[in-house]
């Protein structure tokens, strides 16, 4: 069998995760997210974020919870702007558009979204009312190329955003990689008082599924339970969402297994780097995409699984390799060391 690096959600979960299941698992709670877990879970990430008037909802996935914000927060003739590399726009089938959103996307290099792209969005939609209405910028941290973004960056957004009466929503399906990485200057404090909406990624993050999302501004906390409802996202076992974010922020295991992760990152990046390799997108998080020679991705195809993320010539193509809260010293010392071997 292969060592993967293709993501970071193919293993369980985390041991204490398990533990905690297990010693919880007959105990009769009440459903939908009324169990004494899911009530703790809350109060700890209020608690982290030092902000008890935000609103949490659990719900399992990502592209659940970027479908349920963005469906809630628009009406029918509102529109998302989002990177053109954006989840929503790449990877989740359609479903804001299902929903009759469009998504205005902005190219970008990085992941990232600034002013002037957004800016350029709103003012090719002036022709009210014969245009979509743009009405929320979607960002991710980290982003689809595994960057971050920085405090002055979220701050511009944030201020940009109110000034022009946007909504501003961050996935976090990898924040934990985001807010651990070397170069953060970011706290979830700094994340409720600068985003409207935002969810806090558990999947990606050593629970077996699972995001929290956070409604800060008021204006989207009014019937935000009906669309959990209608969208099918109201699990009648909610303690199963509960026991494992009480458990991640109980100890701070979020953190420590995010830290990890990018830890393992950070080790590949640095080899890539003294084998004289460059990246498709500073290492930052996670995610790293170096680019190698074509010969030498299937020399290590035969060993690894990992995505072939884009060709840059005939010769050579970025990858994507993905490490985990779970990913072994050990694999990633005798990745770098075949690496090397098979350059030759």
């Amino acid at each position: 069998m292969k060592q993967s690096f293709k993501n970071d959600y193919s293993e369980g979960c985390h041991p204490k995760i398990l533990e905690a299941l297990m010693k919880t698992n007959l105990e009769a709670q009440e459903g939908y997210g009324e169990d004494i877990y899911t009530k703790e879970a809350k109060r700890l990430i209020q608690e982290k974020m030092g902000n008890g008037n935000s609103d949490i909802y659990l719900v399992s996935g990502g592209t659940q919870a970027n479908l349920i914000v963005i469906s809630s927060a628009l009406r029918p003739y509102e529109s998302v702007i989002s990177a053109d590399s954006g989840h929503i726009n790449i990877h989740e089938a359609g479903s804001i558009e299902a929903v009759g959103h469009k998504i205005n996307t902005i190219k970008s290099d990085d992941g990232k979204i600034y002013v002037k792209g957004i800016q350029k969005v709103l003012d090719e939609h002036d022709e009210a009312p014969h245009v979509v209405k743009p009405k929320m910028v979607y960002i991710s941290n980290s982003t689809e190329l595994g960057t971050i973004y920085q405090k002055d960056e979220l701050e511009k957004l944030s201020k940009f955003c109110k000034a022009n009466d946007l909504y501003l929503f961050m996935d976090g399906a990898r924040l934990g990689s985001a807010l651990s990485s070397k170069n953060n200057d970011l706290t979830l404090k700094d994340l409720s008082e600068l985003l409207d909406i935002f969810y806090i990624g558990g999947t990606k993050n050593g629970a077996l599924l699972g995001e929290a999302i956070v409604i800060n501004n008021s204006d989207l906390k009014k019937d935000f339970a009906y669309n959990i409802k209608q969208k099918g996202a109201l699990m009648s076992k909610g303690r199963i969402l509960g026991v494992q974010f009480m458990t991640l922020f109980k100890e701070n295991i979020f953190f420590d297994l995010a830290h990890h992760a990018n830890l393992m990152a950070q080790k590949i990046a640095h080899a890539i780097q003294k084998s004289g390799f460059s990246f498709l997108s500073n290492p930052q998080t996670n995610q790293i995409f170096p680019i190698l020679p074509n010969t030498l991705i299937k020399k290590l195809e035969k060993k690894y699984d990992f995505h072939i993320w884009k060709k840059i010539d005939k010769e050579n193509s970025a990858i994507r390799l993905v490490t985990s809260w779970a990913t072994k010293e050990n694999i990633v010392d005798e990745f770098i060391c075949n690496m090397q071997a098979l350059q030759f």
